[in-house]
């Protein structure tokens, strides 16, 4: 019985390994894969800027400062738009959560806790995906670098764990 768990475990060690070999040779040969919201990136910036303008802006404010009190929950029990800038809490979220609040609206159960009531709605009628992610791209690019690189910490653990 342990001579079957021993070959079990060698055969586990190498699939593990060519597993391991097969992803580093597709990353130098392809290169890592590119952010879907990349801040660096000058046109999907500026497309989701003009995006944000015309679908965001009206809740969250033209310079991303959100409404005001927008901790506080309003008559309806509902919260108010909260800021995109740095001074919201955006930035505490991975690029994935991000995006399917936008295309998809405050889903309790996914992105709030069961029972939370938003005015958040879905863009997925509206917004391309790509529009989505540039937006994304837009609001992450407004951030000073030290959250920018706090986000994209939080995203990696995220997307590694998928």
């Amino acid at each position: 019985m342990a001579a079957r768990r021993r070959v079990g475990l060698v055969y586990a060690a190498i699939a593990v390994a060519l597993l391991a070999a097969v992803a580093s040779i597709v990353t130098v040969f392809f290169g890592a894969p590119s952010p879907r919201a990349d801040p660096a990136n000058a046109e999907q910036v500026a497309l989701g800027k003009q995006v944000y303008a015309q679908h965001c802006a009206s809740c969250h404010g033209a310079q991303l400062e959100g409404q005001p009190g927008w901790r506080d929950k309003l008559p309806s029990g509902r919260m108010p738009a909260p800021p995109h800038d740095a001074s919201g809490h955006t930035w505490h979220h991975p690029d994935e959560v991000l995006f399917g609040i936008t295309k998809y609206g405050v889903v309790p159960g996914r992105y709030a806790p069961p029972g939370y009531q938003s005015d958040m709605p879905g863009f997925a009628g509206a917004l391309s995906d790509d529009e989505i992610w540039a937006v994304v791209a837009f609001i992450k690019a407004s951030w000073p670098g030290e959250i920018r690189k706090a986000q994209a910490d939080l995203d990696r653990r995220h997307a590694a764990r998928r």
